[in-house]
C-alpha cells in the first residue's frame, strides 16, 4: 500500500468525502497523510485586490487543514499539513511527486464559486505519474474500506496493465477479489453484419488479454483464487457500471495515458465519464505509476 498519501482539501463536500476515505486507508496502511490546501491566488477575480484577499484565503486554508489534522490525530494517524499560495493544480502536481498516492474529490467548489477540485482532479490525473484515487460525494456513491471487490476494466495496453498491477497489490493487502473485465466495444454500423469468424477472433483476443492480466496480478502478489475474468460486449461505460453493480465492487481501477490526455485506448476514452458517474471511488494509474 502507500506510505505517503497526499490529500488536497478545499472544504467542499467532495474534498471532505475524499479526506474521510483517506483516513480509512491511512489508518489501515499506517501511512502519513499529507494534507494540502492551495489558496488560489491565481484567480483572475483577485487581480488588483491587493494582498488582503489572498491573506484571507490563506487563513481559510489554515482552518481547513487544522480541522483535518485534528481528525487524523484522533485516529492516531501521522499527518503533515501545508497551506500554499498559487495555482491549485500546479501545486498539487508538485506535491504529488513525493507521494505514493493522491486522494482527491472528483468535484469540489471553492467558496467564491470557482471549481478548485474537479477540473483540477482531471489535470492532476493527466500529469502526475502518482496513482490518483478520485472520490465523489454524490448521492448513490458507495465509499467503503477495506475493499472487498475491485474491478479493473482492461484492454491490454501498457496503461491498463499498470492499473492491473497496482489494483492487484491493493487487493492482496485488503483481501479483496480482483475482477478483470474486457469489454468488446459496440462496433459502428456497417453494411455487412459482423461474421462469426470475426466475433470468434474478438472473443479469443479478449480472453488472451485477460489471461495476461491475470498473470500480471499473480506476479504482483495476488492469489489466483482471488481473480475472476469476464468478457462482455456492448457500451463500454454501461458494461463497466453494470459489472460494478453486479459484483458489488468497492473500487474501480483504470489506466490513463498521461500527459497527452486521458487514455484513448478501448477503455481509456471512457475514463473521464466514469470519474463523474462511477458508483464507487476510481483509482487511475499511469504505466509509470507502479
Amino acid at each position: 500500500m502507500a506510505d505517503d498519501i497526499l490529500v488536497p482539501v478545499d472544504g467542499s463536500d467532495a474534498s471532505t468525502a475524499a479526506f474521510d476515505h483517506a483516513l480509512e486507508i491511512g489508518a489501515d496502511a499506517g501511512a502519513t497523510l499529507h494534507v494540502l490546501h492551495v489558496a488560489d491566488t491565481a484567480l483572475p477575480s483577485l487581480a488588483g485586490l491587493g494582498t488582503d484577499v489572498a491573506d484571507a484565503l490563506e487563513r481559510e486554508g489554515d482552518e481547513i487543514v487544522a480541522d483535518a489534522r485534528d481528525r487524523a490525530e484522533e485516529r492516531g494517524i501521522d499527518v503533515v499539513t501545508d497551506v500554499r499560495r498559487g495555482e491549485p493544480r500546479e501545486e498539487i502536481v508538485d506535491a504529488a511527486a513525493d507521494a505514493d498516492l493522491v486522494v482527491m474529490g472528483a468535484h469540489g467548489c471553492h467558496g467564491i464559486g470557482e471549481y478548485v477540485l474537479g477540473t483540477t482532479t482531471d489535470y492532476v490525473i493527466n500529469v502526475t505519474e502518482t496513482p490518483v484515487l478520485s472520490v465523489r460525494a454524490a448521492d448513490g456513491v458507495t465509499r467503503s474500506y477495506p475493499y472487498e471487490a475491485i474491478l479493473v476494466p482492461t484492454d491490454g495496453s501498457d496503461h491498463g496493465t499498470a492499473a492491473v498491477r497496482v489494483a492487484a497489490q491493493v487487493a492482496a493487502h485488503t483481501g479483496a477479489t480482483l475482477h478483470l473485465l474486457y469489454v468488446i466495444d459496440e462496433l459502428p454500423e456497417v453494411e455487412e453484419p459482423v461474421s462469426d469468424e470475426t466475433t470468434t477472433e474478438l472473443e479469443e483476443n479478449a480472453e488472451a488479454i485477460l489471461e495476461a492480466a491475470a498473470s500480471t496480478a499473480t506476479e504482483a502478489g495476488l492469489d489466483e483464487a482471488s481473480i475472476t475474468t469476464t468478457v462482455s460486449s456492448g457500451s463500454v461505460p454501461h458494461e463497466i457500471r453494470t459489472h460494478a453493480d453486479a459484483e458489488a465492487v468497492d473500487l474501480i481501477a483504470m489506466g490513463t495515458h498521461g500527459h497527452t490526455g486521458l487514455d484513448r485506448h478501448l477503455i481509456g476514452s471512457f475514463t473521464e465519464q466514469l470519474l463523474r458517474s462511477a458508483p464507487v471511488p476510481v483509482l487511475t494509474v499511469q504505466r509509470n505509476g507502479e
